[in-house]
Protein backbone atom coordinates (compact mmCIF):
# COMPACT_ATOMS: atom_id res chain seq x y z
CA UNK A 1 0.00 0.00 0.00
CA UNK A 2 1.75 3.33 -0.86
CA UNK A 3 1.84 6.38 1.89
CA UNK A 4 -0.33 9.50 1.33
CA UNK A 5 1.61 12.54 -0.16
CA UNK A 6 2.57 15.01 2.32
CA UNK A 7 4.09 18.12 -0.07
CA UNK A 8 5.25 21.92 0.53
CA UNK A 9 7.67 24.30 -0.64
CA UNK A 10 10.13 27.13 0.78
CA UNK A 11 10.62 30.37 -1.20
CA UNK A 12 12.67 30.37 -4.05
CA UNK A 13 15.47 31.91 -2.38
CA UNK A 14 17.28 35.27 -4.22
CA UNK A 15 20.80 34.31 -5.48
CA UNK A 16 22.88 37.03 -5.13
CA UNK A 17 22.09 36.99 -1.13
CA UNK A 18 23.81 34.23 1.24
CA UNK A 19 21.53 32.73 3.57
CA UNK A 20 20.42 34.65 6.25
CA UNK A 21 18.35 34.13 9.66
CA UNK A 22 14.68 34.69 7.91
CA UNK A 23 16.33 32.76 5.00
CA UNK A 24 17.17 29.46 7.64
CA UNK A 25 13.90 30.20 9.68
CA UNK A 26 11.72 29.60 7.07
CA UNK A 27 13.49 26.46 5.93
CA UNK A 28 14.17 25.39 9.38
CA UNK A 29 9.94 25.25 9.39
CA UNK A 30 9.35 23.39 6.17
CA UNK A 31 12.12 20.76 7.34
CA UNK A 32 10.56 19.94 10.80
CA UNK A 33 7.28 19.55 8.98
CA UNK A 34 9.01 16.84 6.50
CA UNK A 35 11.07 15.04 8.98
CA UNK A 36 7.68 14.68 11.61
CA UNK A 37 5.70 13.99 8.27
CA UNK A 38 8.32 11.37 7.44
CA UNK A 39 7.94 9.57 10.44
CA UNK A 40 4.17 10.07 10.73
CA UNK A 41 3.44 7.88 7.52
CA UNK A 42 3.69 10.69 4.72
CA UNK A 43 5.40 10.37 1.76
CA UNK A 44 7.18 13.86 1.37
CA UNK A 45 8.13 16.09 -0.95
CA UNK A 46 9.88 18.92 0.29
CA UNK A 47 11.00 21.44 -2.68
CA UNK A 48 12.92 24.62 -2.46
CA UNK A 49 15.53 26.27 -4.77
CA UNK A 50 17.71 29.38 -6.03
CA UNK A 51 16.23 32.28 -8.21
CA UNK A 52 18.46 32.78 -10.72
CA UNK A 53 17.22 35.03 -12.76
CA UNK A 54 16.70 38.75 -13.56
CA UNK A 55 18.19 42.39 -14.42
CA UNK A 56 19.36 42.38 -10.75
CA UNK A 57 21.55 39.39 -11.38
CA UNK A 58 22.80 39.98 -14.36
CA UNK A 59 24.17 43.66 -13.50
CA UNK A 60 25.36 41.92 -10.82
CA UNK A 61 27.76 39.08 -12.70
CA UNK A 62 28.79 42.42 -14.80
CA UNK A 63 30.59 44.15 -12.28
CA UNK A 64 31.84 41.36 -10.56
CA UNK A 65 33.40 40.99 -14.26
CA UNK A 66 31.64 36.99 -14.95
CA UNK A 67 28.96 36.04 -16.70
CA UNK A 68 24.79 35.90 -15.05
CA UNK A 69 25.46 31.42 -14.59
CA UNK A 70 28.96 31.56 -13.10
CA UNK A 71 27.81 34.30 -10.97
CA UNK A 72 24.74 32.19 -9.82
CA UNK A 73 26.92 29.40 -10.09
CA UNK A 74 29.61 30.89 -7.44
CA UNK A 75 26.86 31.21 -4.74
CA UNK A 76 25.68 27.66 -4.98
CA UNK A 77 27.98 26.43 -2.41
CA UNK A 78 26.83 29.08 0.44
CA UNK A 79 23.30 27.46 0.27
CA UNK A 80 24.42 24.04 0.42
CA UNK A 81 26.77 24.67 3.21
CA UNK A 82 23.90 26.09 5.00
CA UNK A 83 21.21 23.96 4.54
CA UNK A 84 24.29 20.82 5.24
CA UNK A 85 24.75 22.59 8.52
CA UNK A 86 21.25 23.02 9.53
CA UNK A 87 20.00 19.75 8.40
CA UNK A 88 17.91 20.42 6.28
CA UNK A 89 16.41 16.95 3.80
CA UNK A 90 14.80 18.63 1.19
CA UNK A 91 13.65 16.41 -1.67
CA UNK A 92 14.30 18.66 -4.45
CA UNK A 93 16.40 21.77 -5.03
CA UNK A 94 15.36 23.91 -7.98
CA UNK A 95 17.92 26.38 -9.86
CA UNK A 96 15.69 28.33 -12.18
CA UNK A 97 18.63 28.36 -14.03
CA UNK A 98 18.15 24.77 -14.73
CA UNK A 99 16.94 22.81 -18.62
CA UNK A 100 14.05 21.05 -16.33
CA UNK A 101 13.14 24.75 -15.41
CA UNK A 102 12.96 26.14 -18.92
CA UNK A 103 10.62 23.15 -19.53
CA UNK A 104 8.53 23.94 -17.08
CA UNK A 105 7.90 27.51 -17.69
CA UNK A 106 7.89 27.14 -21.54
CA UNK A 107 5.24 24.96 -20.77
CA UNK A 108 3.32 26.72 -18.04
CA UNK A 109 2.96 30.41 -20.08
CA UNK A 110 2.62 28.71 -23.43
CA UNK A 111 -0.58 26.89 -22.36
CA UNK A 112 -1.71 30.16 -20.92
CA UNK A 113 -1.14 31.96 -23.96
CA UNK A 114 -2.89 29.50 -26.07
CA UNK A 115 -6.06 29.88 -23.57
CA UNK A 116 -5.91 33.71 -24.48
CA UNK A 117 -4.31 35.04 -20.80
CA UNK A 118 -1.84 37.00 -22.54
CA UNK A 119 -1.38 40.40 -24.49
CA UNK A 120 1.22 42.52 -26.21
CA UNK A 121 1.85 46.19 -25.32
CA UNK A 122 3.89 48.72 -24.37
CA UNK A 123 4.63 49.38 -20.78
CA UNK A 124 5.29 52.78 -19.21
CA UNK A 125 5.61 53.47 -15.57
CA UNK A 126 8.11 52.39 -12.82
CA UNK A 127 10.15 49.69 -11.72
CA UNK A 128 12.03 48.12 -9.35
CA UNK A 129 15.06 46.03 -9.99
CA UNK A 130 16.14 44.95 -6.47
CA UNK A 131 12.74 43.97 -5.93
CA UNK A 132 12.21 42.81 -9.44
CA UNK A 133 8.57 44.33 -9.29
CA UNK A 134 6.55 47.14 -11.49
CA UNK A 135 4.84 50.15 -9.29
CA UNK A 136 2.01 52.48 -10.05
CA UNK A 137 3.10 56.07 -9.39
CA UNK A 138 0.81 56.61 -6.77
CA UNK A 139 2.87 52.82 -4.55
CA UNK A 140 5.77 54.93 -4.44
CA UNK A 141 7.40 57.65 -1.56
CA UNK A 142 9.99 60.15 -2.53
CA UNK A 143 13.58 60.49 -0.03
CA UNK A 144 15.12 63.62 0.60
CA UNK A 145 16.30 63.98 -2.80
CA UNK A 146 12.45 64.20 -4.27
CA UNK A 147 13.29 60.90 -6.19
CA UNK A 148 10.52 58.29 -6.36
CA UNK A 149 11.56 55.15 -4.30
CA UNK A 150 10.29 51.82 -3.91
CA UNK A 151 7.75 51.43 -0.72
CA UNK A 152 9.70 48.13 0.40
CA UNK A 153 13.44 48.59 -0.57
CA UNK A 154 13.26 52.12 -0.49
CA UNK A 155 15.66 52.41 -3.18
CA UNK A 156 15.33 54.64 -6.49
CA UNK A 157 13.05 52.89 -9.25
CA UNK A 158 13.41 53.67 -12.74
CA UNK A 159 11.04 54.91 -15.44
CA UNK A 160 10.73 51.99 -17.96
CA UNK A 161 9.52 54.12 -21.33
CA UNK A 162 6.78 53.14 -23.37
CA UNK A 163 9.04 52.12 -26.43
CA UNK A 164 9.77 48.46 -24.38
CA UNK A 165 6.69 46.14 -24.93
CA UNK A 166 5.80 42.92 -22.66
CA UNK A 167 3.51 40.32 -22.65
CA UNK A 168 0.69 41.10 -20.36
CA UNK A 169 -1.24 38.24 -18.12
CA UNK A 170 -5.43 39.57 -17.61
CA UNK A 171 -4.56 39.71 -13.53
CA UNK A 172 -7.83 41.52 -13.83
CA UNK A 173 -9.43 39.18 -15.05
CA UNK A 174 -8.87 36.98 -11.68
CA UNK A 175 -10.06 39.61 -9.28
CA UNK A 176 -13.90 38.28 -8.83
CA UNK A 177 -12.58 34.58 -8.98
CA UNK A 178 -9.60 35.28 -6.43
CA UNK A 179 -12.01 36.82 -4.16
CA UNK A 180 -14.41 33.87 -4.30
CA UNK A 181 -11.44 32.00 -3.92
CA UNK A 182 -10.64 33.18 -0.49
CA UNK A 183 -14.09 33.08 0.58
CA UNK A 184 -14.77 29.47 -0.01
CA UNK A 185 -10.97 28.73 1.36
CA UNK A 186 -10.56 30.17 4.09
CA UNK A 187 -7.49 28.42 4.92
CA UNK A 188 -5.79 28.83 1.91
CA UNK A 189 -3.80 32.54 3.38
CA UNK A 190 -2.57 31.69 6.78
CA UNK A 191 -2.63 33.73 9.47
CA UNK A 192 -5.91 35.59 9.38
CA UNK A 193 -3.64 38.68 8.89
CA UNK A 194 -2.40 37.88 5.88
CA UNK A 195 -5.41 36.75 4.62
CA UNK A 196 -7.16 40.25 5.54
CA UNK A 197 -4.74 41.96 4.20
CA UNK A 198 -4.93 40.33 0.29
CA UNK A 199 -8.26 40.56 0.63
CA UNK A 200 -8.50 44.13 0.92
CA UNK A 201 -5.35 44.65 -1.38
CA UNK A 202 -7.85 42.21 -4.38
CA UNK A 203 -10.71 44.29 -2.75
CA UNK A 204 -8.96 47.64 -4.35
CA UNK A 205 -8.95 46.90 -8.20
CA UNK A 206 -6.29 44.33 -9.58
CA UNK A 207 -3.78 45.60 -12.25
CA UNK A 208 -2.77 43.19 -15.79
CA UNK A 209 1.15 42.16 -14.70
CA UNK A 210 3.84 42.34 -16.94
CA UNK A 211 5.32 38.89 -17.83
CA UNK A 212 8.10 39.54 -19.31
CA UNK A 213 11.01 41.94 -20.59
CA UNK A 214 13.02 42.46 -23.77
CA UNK A 215 16.04 44.61 -23.08
CA UNK A 216 18.32 41.96 -21.24
CA UNK A 217 18.42 38.33 -21.92
CA UNK A 218 19.31 36.35 -18.71
CA UNK A 219 16.06 34.46 -18.57
CA UNK A 220 13.81 31.72 -19.84
CA UNK A 221 12.76 32.92 -23.21
CA UNK A 222 9.25 32.64 -23.77
CA UNK A 223 8.25 30.01 -26.55
CA UNK A 224 5.81 32.27 -28.30
CA UNK A 225 8.23 35.33 -28.97
CA UNK A 226 11.99 34.67 -28.19
CA UNK A 227 12.76 38.29 -28.37
CA UNK A 228 11.11 38.09 -24.73
CA UNK A 229 12.58 36.77 -21.40
CA UNK A 230 10.30 35.27 -18.42
CA UNK A 231 10.14 38.14 -15.92
CA UNK A 232 11.50 36.80 -12.83
CA UNK A 233 8.58 36.27 -10.11
CA UNK A 234 6.91 34.45 -13.38
CA UNK A 235 9.55 31.90 -13.58
CA UNK A 236 10.40 31.68 -9.48
CA UNK A 237 6.64 30.95 -8.64
CA UNK A 238 6.62 27.83 -11.40
CA UNK A 239 9.83 26.59 -9.75
CA UNK A 240 7.49 24.89 -7.28
CA UNK A 241 5.93 22.42 -10.39
CA UNK A 242 9.25 21.95 -11.59
CA UNK A 243 10.66 20.35 -7.99
CA UNK A 244 7.32 17.99 -8.05
CA UNK A 245 7.93 16.41 -11.47
CA UNK A 246 6.00 19.24 -13.90
CA UNK A 247 6.60 18.44 -17.54
CA UNK A 248 9.46 16.58 -16.86
CA UNK A 249 9.14 12.77 -18.86
CA UNK A 250 11.49 10.92 -16.39
CA UNK A 251 9.44 11.63 -13.39
CA UNK A 252 6.03 10.34 -15.02
CA UNK A 253 2.73 10.43 -13.05
CA UNK A 254 4.46 12.35 -10.03
CA UNK A 255 3.04 15.46 -10.52
CA UNK A 256 -0.07 14.16 -10.87
CA UNK A 257 -0.08 12.44 -7.49
CA UNK A 258 1.54 15.83 -5.26
CA UNK A 259 -0.26 18.35 -6.65
CA UNK A 260 -2.19 20.41 -5.12
CA UNK A 261 0.24 20.75 -2.48
CA UNK A 262 -0.36 21.30 1.29
CA UNK A 263 1.74 24.03 1.85
CA UNK A 264 3.72 27.17 0.69
CA UNK A 265 5.68 28.32 3.34
CA UNK A 266 6.76 32.05 3.01
CA UNK A 267 7.89 35.44 4.07
CA UNK A 268 4.81 37.76 4.99
CA UNK A 269 6.96 40.30 2.58
CA UNK A 270 5.80 37.83 -0.45
CA UNK A 271 2.55 36.53 0.56
CA UNK A 272 0.90 38.83 -2.29
CA UNK A 273 3.02 37.06 -5.13
CA UNK A 274 1.94 33.66 -3.69
CA UNK A 275 -1.90 34.84 -2.46
CA UNK A 276 -3.07 37.16 -6.07
CA UNK A 277 -0.32 36.34 -8.57
CA UNK A 278 0.09 32.54 -8.26
CA UNK A 279 -3.30 31.37 -7.85
CA UNK A 280 -4.46 33.25 -10.57
CA UNK A 281 -1.97 31.64 -12.61
CA UNK A 282 -2.84 28.54 -11.80
CA UNK A 283 -6.75 29.47 -12.66
CA UNK A 284 -5.21 30.83 -15.52
CA UNK A 285 -4.06 26.99 -16.43
CA UNK A 286 -6.76 25.12 -15.28
CA UNK A 287 -4.63 24.25 -12.08
CA UNK A 288 -6.04 23.57 -8.57
CA UNK A 289 -4.39 25.55 -5.74
CA UNK A 290 -2.17 24.62 -3.34
CA UNK A 291 -3.83 24.44 0.15
CA UNK A 292 -2.59 26.88 2.42
CA UNK A 293 0.22 29.93 1.94
CA UNK A 294 1.48 30.70 5.07
CA UNK A 295 3.34 34.05 5.21
CA UNK A 296 5.28 33.81 8.30
CA UNK A 297 6.73 37.29 10.41
CA UNK A 298 10.07 38.73 10.37
CA UNK A 299 12.53 38.37 12.94
CA UNK A 300 13.27 41.60 14.98
CA UNK A 301 16.77 42.90 16.53
CA UNK A 302 15.83 45.25 19.22
CA UNK A 303 11.79 45.66 17.93
CA UNK A 304 13.84 46.13 14.12
CA UNK A 305 13.96 44.05 11.11
CA UNK A 306 17.66 42.54 10.53
CA UNK A 307 19.89 44.31 7.43
CA UNK A 308 22.82 45.15 6.79
CA UNK A 309 22.76 49.10 6.54
CA UNK A 310 21.12 48.97 9.85
CA UNK A 311 24.44 46.54 11.63
CA UNK A 312 22.14 44.51 13.29
CA UNK A 313 22.33 40.99 11.29
CA UNK A 314 23.03 38.00 12.66
CA UNK A 315 24.72 34.71 10.89
CA UNK A 316 23.09 31.35 11.16
CA UNK A 317 27.19 29.96 11.19
CA UNK A 318 27.80 32.59 13.99
CA UNK A 319 24.99 31.30 16.32
CA UNK A 320 25.33 27.38 15.70
CA UNK A 321 29.21 27.63 16.35
CA UNK A 322 27.78 28.58 20.20
CA UNK A 323 24.47 26.41 20.88
CA UNK A 324 24.99 23.92 17.84
CA UNK A 325 22.44 23.38 15.08
CA UNK A 326 19.86 21.63 17.26
CA UNK A 327 19.67 24.33 19.57
CA UNK A 328 19.66 26.90 16.70
CA UNK A 329 16.62 24.75 15.31
CA UNK A 330 14.98 24.45 18.85
CA UNK A 331 14.75 27.78 19.87
CA UNK A 332 13.64 29.52 16.51
CA UNK A 333 11.31 26.74 16.09
CA UNK A 334 9.57 26.82 19.82
CA UNK A 335 9.91 29.98 21.34
CA UNK A 336 9.39 32.06 18.41
CA UNK A 337 5.57 31.64 17.50
CA UNK A 338 5.25 30.63 13.48
CA UNK A 339 3.27 33.53 11.77
CA UNK A 340 4.02 36.27 13.96
CA UNK A 341 6.84 38.62 13.81
CA UNK A 342 9.96 37.50 16.70
CA UNK A 343 11.87 39.28 18.98
CA UNK A 344 15.39 37.55 19.49
CA UNK A 345 18.41 38.25 21.35
CA UNK A 346 21.03 36.14 22.57
CA UNK A 347 20.15 36.79 26.03
CA UNK A 348 16.91 34.74 25.19
CA UNK A 349 18.18 32.15 23.06
CA UNK A 350 20.48 31.13 25.86
CA UNK A 351 17.50 31.53 28.05
CA UNK A 352 16.11 28.79 26.35
CA UNK A 353 18.60 26.83 25.86
CA UNK A 354 19.55 26.98 29.41
CA UNK A 355 16.43 26.51 30.67
CA UNK A 356 14.46 24.16 28.01
CA UNK A 357 17.52 22.08 26.65
CA UNK A 358 20.60 22.46 29.12
CA UNK A 359 18.46 21.86 32.59
CA UNK A 360 14.86 20.41 31.52
CA UNK A 361 15.98 17.51 28.74
CA UNK A 362 19.73 17.07 29.34
CA UNK A 363 19.64 17.12 33.02
CA UNK A 364 16.97 14.23 32.43
CA UNK A 365 18.62 11.89 30.44
CA UNK A 366 22.11 12.87 32.16
CA UNK A 367 20.55 12.15 35.37
CA UNK A 368 18.47 9.00 34.97
CA UNK A 369 21.38 7.15 32.32
CA UNK A 370 24.08 8.05 35.11
CA UNK A 371 21.84 5.98 37.74
CA UNK A 372 20.74 2.77 34.99
CA UNK A 373 24.70 2.74 34.58
CA UNK A 374 25.18 2.89 38.57
CA UNK A 375 22.31 0.41 39.62
CA UNK A 376 22.09 -1.94 36.95
CA UNK A 377 25.13 -2.17 35.44
CA UNK A 378 24.25 0.26 32.48
CA UNK A 379 21.76 -2.05 31.18
CA UNK A 380 17.53 -1.66 30.84
CA UNK A 381 16.37 -2.87 34.01
CA UNK A 382 13.68 -5.81 33.94
CA UNK A 383 10.22 -4.14 35.64
CA UNK A 384 9.11 -7.19 38.03
CA UNK A 385 5.40 -8.45 36.43
CA UNK A 386 3.62 -7.04 39.95
CA UNK A 387 4.93 -3.51 39.27
CA UNK A 388 4.24 -3.37 35.13
CA UNK A 389 0.75 -2.18 36.20
CA UNK A 390 1.21 0.02 38.63
CA UNK A 391 0.49 3.60 38.50
CA UNK A 392 2.68 5.41 36.52
CA UNK A 393 1.85 9.52 36.01
CA UNK A 394 4.35 9.51 32.77
CA UNK A 395 2.90 6.92 30.97
CA UNK A 396 -0.69 8.70 30.95
CA UNK A 397 1.28 11.72 29.60
CA UNK A 398 3.54 9.75 27.14
CA UNK A 399 0.15 7.88 25.71
CA UNK A 400 -1.54 11.05 24.92
CA UNK A 401 1.25 13.12 23.85
CA UNK A 402 0.90 12.09 19.75
CA UNK A 403 -3.09 13.42 20.18
CA UNK A 404 -1.87 16.50 21.39
CA UNK A 405 1.18 17.04 19.11
CA UNK A 406 -0.17 15.63 15.37
CA UNK A 407 -2.58 17.99 15.17
CA UNK A 408 -0.28 20.92 16.35
CA UNK A 409 2.22 19.61 13.98
CA UNK A 410 -0.56 19.55 11.03
CA UNK A 411 -1.14 23.42 11.72
CA UNK A 412 2.47 24.11 11.80
CA UNK A 413 2.11 25.65 15.39
CA UNK A 414 4.91 24.37 17.06
CA UNK A 415 5.01 26.41 19.91
CA UNK A 416 2.48 24.41 21.57
CA UNK A 417 3.63 21.06 20.12
CA UNK A 418 7.03 21.81 21.90
CA UNK A 419 5.12 22.81 25.05
CA UNK A 420 3.13 19.42 24.71
CA UNK A 421 6.75 17.45 25.02
CA UNK A 422 8.20 19.59 27.05
CA UNK A 423 5.66 18.83 29.45
CA UNK A 424 6.61 14.95 29.33
CA UNK A 425 10.05 16.16 30.48
CA UNK A 426 8.91 18.51 33.16
CA UNK A 427 7.10 15.52 34.62
CA UNK A 428 9.69 13.38 34.17
CA UNK A 429 11.85 15.26 36.01
CA UNK A 430 9.41 15.83 38.72
CA UNK A 431 8.86 11.92 38.81
CA UNK A 432 12.77 11.17 39.58
CA UNK A 433 12.91 13.88 42.22
CA UNK A 434 9.64 12.15 44.45
CA UNK A 435 10.51 8.83 43.50
CA UNK A 436 14.04 9.74 44.93
CA UNK A 437 15.95 6.12 43.13
CA UNK A 438 19.07 7.00 45.25
CA UNK A 439 17.11 6.14 48.37
CA UNK A 440 15.21 2.78 46.45
CA UNK A 441 18.73 1.81 46.13
CA UNK A 442 19.58 1.56 49.58
CA UNK A 443 17.66 -1.74 50.30
CA UNK A 444 16.80 -4.75 48.22
CA UNK A 445 13.56 -4.71 49.21
CA UNK A 446 12.81 -1.40 47.04
CA UNK A 447 15.35 -3.47 44.01
CA UNK A 448 12.04 -3.86 42.49
CA UNK A 449 10.58 -0.53 42.75
CA UNK A 450 13.80 1.04 41.90
CA UNK A 451 13.57 -1.45 38.65
CA UNK A 452 10.36 0.20 37.72
CA UNK A 453 11.26 3.73 38.35
CA UNK A 454 14.20 4.08 35.94
CA UNK A 455 12.56 2.19 33.40
CA UNK A 456 9.80 4.68 33.41
CA UNK A 457 12.08 7.46 32.99
CA UNK A 458 13.97 5.58 30.54
CA UNK A 459 10.64 4.92 28.36
CA UNK A 460 9.85 8.74 28.84
CA UNK A 461 13.07 9.79 27.49
CA UNK A 462 12.55 7.69 24.16
CA UNK A 463 9.33 8.75 23.65
CA UNK A 464 10.46 12.36 24.19
CA UNK A 465 13.20 11.67 21.63
CA UNK A 466 10.72 10.79 19.06
CA UNK A 467 8.74 13.62 19.00
CA UNK A 468 11.90 16.04 19.65
CA UNK A 469 13.24 14.77 16.54
CA UNK A 470 11.73 16.88 13.89
CA UNK A 471 13.28 19.84 15.71
CA UNK A 472 16.14 18.36 17.24
CA UNK A 473 17.45 15.65 15.04
CA UNK A 474 20.88 14.93 15.69
CA UNK A 475 20.36 14.56 19.39
CA UNK A 476 17.27 12.39 19.06
CA UNK A 477 19.46 10.41 17.00
CA UNK A 478 22.00 10.55 19.74
CA UNK A 479 19.80 9.41 22.44
CA UNK A 480 18.56 6.53 20.58
CA UNK A 481 22.18 5.47 20.24
CA UNK A 482 22.55 6.11 23.80
CA UNK A 483 19.89 3.46 24.75
CA UNK A 484 20.93 1.20 21.90
CA UNK A 485 18.37 1.79 19.96
CA UNK A 486 18.20 1.56 15.91
CA UNK A 487 18.52 4.80 13.59
CA UNK A 488 15.62 7.28 14.49
CA UNK A 489 15.47 7.97 10.70
CA UNK A 490 13.31 4.47 10.02
CA UNK A 491 10.72 5.19 12.17
CA UNK A 492 7.53 5.72 9.91
CA UNK A 493 4.53 5.81 12.54
CA UNK A 494 5.33 7.38 15.08
CA UNK A 495 1.98 6.91 16.79
CA UNK A 496 2.91 2.93 17.22
CA UNK A 497 6.65 4.07 18.25
CA UNK A 498 5.43 5.97 20.70
CA UNK A 499 3.45 3.55 22.09
CA UNK A 500 4.09 2.60 25.89
CA UNK A 501 6.88 0.23 27.09
CA UNK A 502 8.23 -0.52 23.55
CA UNK A 503 12.00 -0.12 25.55
CA UNK A 504 13.73 -3.62 25.45
CA UNK A 505 15.03 -4.77 29.09
CA UNK A 506 18.56 -5.64 29.10
CA UNK A 507 19.41 -2.52 26.15
CA UNK A 508 23.11 -1.28 26.54
CA UNK A 509 22.52 2.39 27.98
CA UNK A 510 25.38 4.91 27.99
CA UNK A 511 25.15 8.21 29.92
CA UNK A 512 27.91 10.06 27.72
CA UNK A 513 28.92 13.66 27.65
CA UNK A 514 26.06 16.11 28.69
CA UNK A 515 23.63 16.91 25.81
CA UNK A 516 23.59 20.12 26.08
CA UNK A 517 26.44 22.26 28.84
CA UNK A 518 25.07 24.55 30.02
CA UNK A 519 26.03 28.62 28.82
CA UNK A 520 26.66 31.67 30.24
CA UNK A 521 25.41 34.73 27.91
CA UNK A 522 28.18 36.68 29.84
CA UNK A 523 31.03 34.08 27.82
CA UNK A 524 29.68 34.22 24.64
CA UNK A 525 30.97 36.02 21.33
CA UNK A 526 29.77 36.60 18.57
Amino acid sequence: MSKPMYSFTTPIYYVNAAPHLGTAYTTIAADTVARYQRMNGYDVAFVTGLDEHGQKIAETAEKNGTTPQAWCDSMVPAFDEAWDMLDITYTDFVRTSSDRQTRTVQKFWNDIYEKGYLYKSAYEGWYCVHEETYYAESDLEKNEDGEFICPDCKRPVRHMASGEENWFFKLSEFQEPLLKFYEEHPDFIRPETRRNEVVTFVKSGLQDLSISRSTFDWGIPLPFDEGHVCYVWADALLAYLTGIGYADPEREGEFEARWPMQYHFVGKDITRFHCVIWPAMLMAAGLPVTGTVFGHGFLLVGGEKMSKSKGNGIKPADLVKVYGSDAYRYYFMSDVRFGHDGNISIERMTQVYNADLANTWGNLCSRVFNMVGKYFDGKVPEVPAELKDAENPLRTIAEGLYAKVDPCMAEVNFTDAVAAIQELAGAANLYVEQSAPWNLAKSEETKGELAAVLYNALEACRIMALFFAPFMPRTSAEVFRRLGLDDITAVDDIEAASAWGQLPAGNPVEKGDPLFPRLNVGDIQL
